[in-house]
């Protein structure tokens, strides 16, 4: 029963920190650094370097950049871009990590799958930004890049509290996301194309 119960939290914690790597990266890192510096959590020994002082002060920076690049339409999107080469690796190395020393093949297995998951959820949040920001109103995109933190802390808090819960949810969003991906590519194209034809670029 308890290798059971270590089986699912390690797997929660594998897909969750892949997840949340993909929506906000620098918040993942100061909620598993200050969790694990604090002792609230105990991270796996492949991710203890995250509650070094170091790590999360310059997590810290890079969250107080994004906590204000991600709210200004158009920097937003540029940020997102640029961040497809950081967040998604990312999210594939904190994935290894997560499952821990155990062999070679199962990090590497890990990796994979956390780098899928991290750049399916950055692909949903990115797209789905790119079209809040063709709103003239910039309310929308503050709600939507503070929603995204919340949803971010509160999914690694369910991961490591409760394992099926988050699992069942995670789930859920694989689902959504299938479902929603493709809708979304649509409607970027269908908005840029709009832009294109305004712009005389488009016939």
């Amino acid at each position: 029963m308890e290798n059971y119960e270590a089986l699912l939290a390690t797997i929660a914690l594998t897909m969750g920190v892949s997840w949340a790597s993909g929506v906000n990266l620098y918040a993942t890192l100061l909620v598993l650094g200050v969790g694990g510096l604090t002792g609230n959590i105990a991270l796996p020994t492949e991710l203890v370097f995250l509650q070094d002082p170091m790590v999360i002060g310059a997590a810290g920076i890079m969250y107080f950049v994004e906590f204000f690049a991600d709210k200004i339409p158009g920097i937003d999107t540029g940020w997102d871009s640029i961040h497809t080469f950081i967040r998604i690796p990312a999210g594939a190395m904190l994935a290894a990590g997560a499952v821990g020393d155990i062999t070679p093949v199962l990090e590497i297995t890990a990796g994979i799958l956390g780098g899928g998951i991290a750049a399916t959820s950055h692909a949903a949040k990115s797209g789905t930004r790119l079209l809040i920001n063709t709103s003239p109103e910039p309310l929308t995109n503050w709600s939507a890049s503070i929603s995204e933190d919340l949803l971010v802390i509160a999914g690694l808090w369910t991961a490591l509290n409760h394992p099926v819960i988050f699992l069942i949810l995670f789930i859920v969003f694989i689902c959504f996301a299938i479902w929603l991906l493709p809708r979304l590519w649509y409607l970027i194209k269908t908005v840029l194309l709009k832009i294109g034809r305004l712009l005389g670029r488009v016939s």
